[in-house]
């Protein structure tokens, strides 16, 4: 039996992302909650609007949501960036966490975000 979802339902679940994640962080570890991704491990942060999400076709299958890139921004704590992170600010809620490539920042200083996506495949 073939399986299928209409886009309109995994648009939805990455619409949570584009019209509720107001805030961006290079992190030092994986966050797991709230908290960690907001401070614990928080490296720089940046400010996000949901013009910084781009939904669109997925780039095997189903859909994804592509996140700007950010550059210059200010480096709040000493350290190595390993992971980022999307954060619902409102709703103190981490939402999304993803690896990077490792990279020393240092406070004072900026750092460049690269753009990156969120892809939610079809069901096979």
């Amino acid at each position: 039996m073939a399986k299928s979802v209409a886009d309109r339902v995994l648009d939805a679940a990455l619409n949570i992302i584009k019209n509720n994640d107001t805030r961006q962080t290079v992190c030092s570890a994986e966050p797991t909650n709230y908290t960690q991704g907001n401070a614990t491990y928080a490296l720089a942060d940046v400010t996000m609007a949901s013009g910084d999400y781009t939904l669109a076709n997925g780039d095997t299958s189903g859909r994804k949501v592509t996140v700007a890139s950010k550059t210059a921004v200010p480096v709040d704590v000493t350290g190595t960036v390993t992971h980022a992170a999307l954060l619902d600010v409102s709703g103190s809620l981490l939402d999304y966490v993803t690896t990077t490539a490792s990279q020393a920042v240092a406070a004072g200083g900026t750092v460049d975000i690269g753009s990156w996506k969120v892809e939610i495949a079809d069901p096979s």
